[in-house]
Parts: structure tokens; sequence; C-alpha cells
């Protein structure tokens, strides 16, 4: 996929969760500080958070979710606990709260066409990856087939460049002078 999706959840409490989507390319190390800080203010504002005065916020990425069958509704475990980190909320922040309520915005995107948009950028550049491998490896091909022209006996061998004893009489020139012009 091309995005992470990070999920905040009060520890050992039901709540709400909060998914965070981040940009190609981000992990989980990426996020700010002011982000996470935001996405876990609103977790005091569930049943159980209401009544305690702190609580600890896990998030990990989605993919490091892990549910089996024997766990309880809503109980959920990790793959890799590397991979999961905690925020500690001491109390409600209330502007923070006031403030994601008031920017709040809810939207019904088309996902599934959102998820093919991905998919099709993907496979085009998938696609234009693969152009450019077989462009370099053609290149390569032929750079390797000059070298092999290049070092190859075959081009030495031609009447053209052969010179018969003959030609050599011809010259008028002595056989230390022809060897000379050899060497």
């Amino acid at each position: 996929m091309a995005s992470w999706k990070i999920l905040f959840h009060v520890d050992k409490m039901y709540s709400a969760h909060v998914y965070l989507r981040l940009k190609k390319g981000e992990t989980i190390d990426d996020i700010s500080e002011g982000v996470v800080e935001d996405c876990a203010a609103g977790k005091p504002n569930s049943i159980q958070g209401k009544k305690v005065n702190s609580i600890d916020v896990v998030y990990t990425p989605l993919s490091n979710l892990k549910k089996t069958p024997s766990m309880d509704v809503g109980q959920v475990g990790f793959h890799n606990s590397k991979m999961v980190r905690t925020v500690r909320e001491e109390k409600r922040i209330h502007e923070i709260v006031n403030r994601l309520n008031k920017t709040k915005v809810e939207r019904k995107p088309d996902l599934k066409a959102k998820k093919e948009a991905v998919y099709a950028a993907e496979k085009t550049q998938r696609k234009q990856q693969l152009k450019e491998k077989k462009r370099r490896e053609e290149m390569q091909r032929l750079e390797k087939e000059r070298e092999a022209e290049i070092r190859s006996y075959d081009n030495l061998m031609v009447p053209e460049k052969m010179t018969s004893n003959k030609q050599i009489a011809a010259t008028n020139k002595s056989f230390q002078e022809v060897e000379e012009d050899f060497m």
C-alpha cells in the first residue's frame, strides 16, 4: 500500500480509535510530537477515559496489529512490540479538544476510487521503472557487444589489412626496415 496507517487507542481501556494516514515513505518515527499530541488528546473523551486522571495512549502501524480468535471484542495484540509507541496523557487538554472539535470536518470520500487511483499510479510507476531497467540493460548489452568487438581478433585478420611478401618486396625496403615498421 502507498501509505502507512497508524492506530491510536487508550491502553487497557475501551475507547474509540484514531487512525492517522502517513504520506508515502513516512514511518511512525516521522510523526511530529504535535500530531501525536493531537491524536492522543481526544482519547480521554472515551467513557472510561473521562473517569481517570492519566491514561496511556498507544499507537502503532495498523499492519502491526495482531488479532486472534481467543481475544475479546476490541482487544488487540501486536506482532512486534518494538513498533508500539506510548504517550501519556496526564489530563484532558481542553484547548486541544476544543480546537479539534472546531476544525473537525467529516468527509465521505470515495475510498474505492482513491484506492484505485493509488494502485494505478503505483502501476504506472512500476511500468516506468521496468521500462527504465530494460533500457539500462539494453545499453549495457550494447556496450558489452562493442567491447567484445574491440577485443576480438576478427577485425585483424581481414584481407584488406594483410600484406604479402610480394607487396613487401615491391616497396624496395630492407628486411630490417620492414621489421621496424612492424614493431
